[in-house]
């Protein structure tokens, strides 16, 4: 069933709740905003948007996160569009693929001016189909006291999958607590902890054809190294998703956990002894590597106002603005584009190093067009492993068949 489908006929009850006012899209910029407050930073941007553009005035709507994509979306699939909205770039095929959204031309300097990777998050048949507007990666948190207390080096974070391996197993063995925090609930970032180890070893899911080649040497032994890790983890990680595995780190009770730049900020006020570094490596591995995440602005077919959707969606991520957003919040994002106030920023606050060191060779989120479908058969897979229902040659062999069907 496709999205436009699958939405109609479970969305009914949501739409008749949230459709916005008939005025909303005569000349306005109708604007799904995600969140539980406007920015700041867009706050301002919107009243000087609409200072000089009184004809096409942006109009945003606040709406939740875990409403907010279901909420476009099924505007969208009903023909009653908004004609923008921030979505997770994931999506963006497969609102592409049943024509929902139009794709954003870009010039050849505006996806030079990216991070490395960036723009592979928004691009699908060639065409760019969002703007960027959020960031993410991974690094590597460890507790330096309970690396003292197992006999390691407090100062020397593991660098390799082995040595991630070997030291997590001499804290749990040393201090009795886990050494290393593996988050594999139902939940996306399960996912998306098997992604770091896979494109910390130079692996792909498609290759450049967009052939799957999820079943690799590469991936393999991404998948065996979190089975080697289990032993040595919280009890049950089926029970935990990233930010709960955070808690436990914060409470002094893992040794190692990999996250985002949002753990500097709550580490910041605790007694913890920590540390931040690259992503350990896998074998196969030719530089730092991570997941690179981002969510974009959508513009949505049919909305009347597309061209000012666009022209407006590009004056909101304008550079200087974004690295106002990004690096001003109270989590911090990771920044779209390189540039000389953020290398500034970065020999500022050191820690946010090794979240850009791993861009490089970072690789982006895989573009389904059944998404959900595609992370849940990811999920399953991590969890088969971790639950010792199937063995890691298995499991990947047998997902790599399953996500065929949700290309």
């Amino acid at each position: 069933m496709t999205l436009r489908g699958s939405v109609l006929a479970g969305s009914l009850a949501l739409l008749a709740s949230t459709a916005l006012s008939p005025a909303a899209f005569a000349k306005d910029i109708s604007f799904i905003y995600c969140g539980d407050a406007i920015n700041p930073v867009h706050k301002k941007a919107f009243d000087a948007w609409n200072s000089a553009n009184a004809d096409a005035k942006v109009a945003p709507e606040l709406v939740g996160w875990e409403q907010c994509q279901d909420k476009a979306t099924t505007l969208a699939a009903a023909g009653n569009p908004v004609a923008l909205a921030y979505v997770g770039s994931r999506t963006l095929k497969q609102f592409a693929r049943d024509e929902l959204i139009v794709p954003i031309p870009m010039t050849d300097a505006e996806k030079a001016s990216y991070q490395p990777h960036i723009i592979d998050t928004i691009t699908f048949d060639g065409k760019q189909w969002g703007v960027p507007i959020a960031f993410s990666t991974k690094a590597l948190f460890w507790n330096k006291d309970l690396f003292k207390q197992a006999g390691l080096d407090p100062e020397k974070p593991p660098t390799t999958w082995a040595e991630e391996i070997a030291d997590a197993k001499a804290i749990k063995e040393k201090t009795g607590i886990a050494g290393y925090g593996l988050p594999a609930k139902t939940f996306d970032n399960t996912m998306h902890q098997f992604l770091h180890y896979v494109f910390t070893n130079n692996g792909q899911i498609e290759d450049a054809s967009g052939k799957v080649v999820l079943d690799s040497p590469q991936n393999l032994a991404a998948l065996t190294t979190i089975k080697d890790l289990v032993p040595y983890a919280e009890e049950g990680p089926t029970a935990y998703e990233q930010n709960e595995v955070r808690a436990i780190f914060l409470d002094g009770k893992l040794g190692m956990i990999e996250n985002s730049t949002g753990a500097i900020k709550r580490l910041e006020g605790t007694k913890l002894h920590w540390g931040v570094a690259n992503l350990p490596l896998g074998p196969d591995a030719k530089g730092p590597g991570t997941l690179l995440i981002t969510d974009s602005l959508a513009v949505f077919k049919g909305s009347g106002v597309e061209p000012k959707a666009i022209e407006f969606a590009k004056f909101l991520t304008a550079p200087a603005r974004q690295e106002e957003y990004e690096l001003e919040g109270d989590d911090g994002l990771v920044p779209l584009r390189p540039s000389p106030t953020v290398d500034k920023f970065v020999a500022d606050h050191p820690a946010w190093k090794p979240f850009l060191d791993g861009i490089k060779f970072g690789g982006p989120e895989p573009l389904f067009t059944d998404y959900k479908g595609f992370q849940n058969a990811m999920i399953d897979m991590v969890q088969a492993v971790v639950t010792v229902k199937a063995t890691p040659a298995d499991a990947l062999k047998k997902t790599a068949a399953d996500v065929e069907q949700y290309k």
